[in-house]
């Protein structure tokens, strides 16, 4: 097995694994960090959505051995951590809207709101709701109203 590196919300970790194992059983098994869920692990659900580097991505399509010692990898439990605060603004904001019913995808459809919000004030462009379709997370419950509503007031206060 090999050593494997990198930084996890904020913190340098080293694992031994096999390079072939997914980043997800990476942080999720040998680390216990259990808020990106397994939902498909095929990049498809997008329940396991985490940051590297600030941007969002699906560990589950992704193998510990392209995950270099400077990537910066951050799940829903360092999110707060990104704004020095109890909670995320987008955090906050799904509470307010009282988003989640099963709550499974909640903190890949968290994860992948943030990096939208992001994504759009680094273009340049409006967040609106062709922006937010962008997004494919899946909710079961379909809360999609719901998430519409916080990614807006969470975008409001990031």
């Amino acid at each position: 097995m090999a050593q494997h590196t990198f930084n996890l919300n904020g913190e340098s970790v080293t694992v031994e694994a096999d390079d072939d194992v997914r980043l997800l059983w990476v942080i999720r098994d040998l680390l216990g960090v259990t808020g990106p869920k397994y939902g498909c692990g095929i990049n498809v659900c997008k329940a396991c959505t985490s940051h590297i580097n600030g941007k969002a991505f699906n560990p589950c399509s992704v193998s510990v051995a392209d995950i270099s010692a400077d990537d910066e990898i951050t799940t829903i439990e360092g999110l707060a951590d990104t704004v020095g605060s109890d909670l995320h603004p987008m955090q906050e904001a799904w509470i307010e809207k009282d988003v989640a019913q099963c709550g499974y995808c909640q903190p890949g459809q968290i994860m992948a709101a943030v990096a939208k919000v992001r994504q759009c004030a680094d273009e340049g462009r409006k967040l609106d709701d062709a922006a937010i379709e962008e997004i494919r997370n899946i909710c079961r419950c379909g809360t999609y109203n719901r998430i519409r509503e916080a990614i807006y007031a969470g975008a409001e206060n990031m």
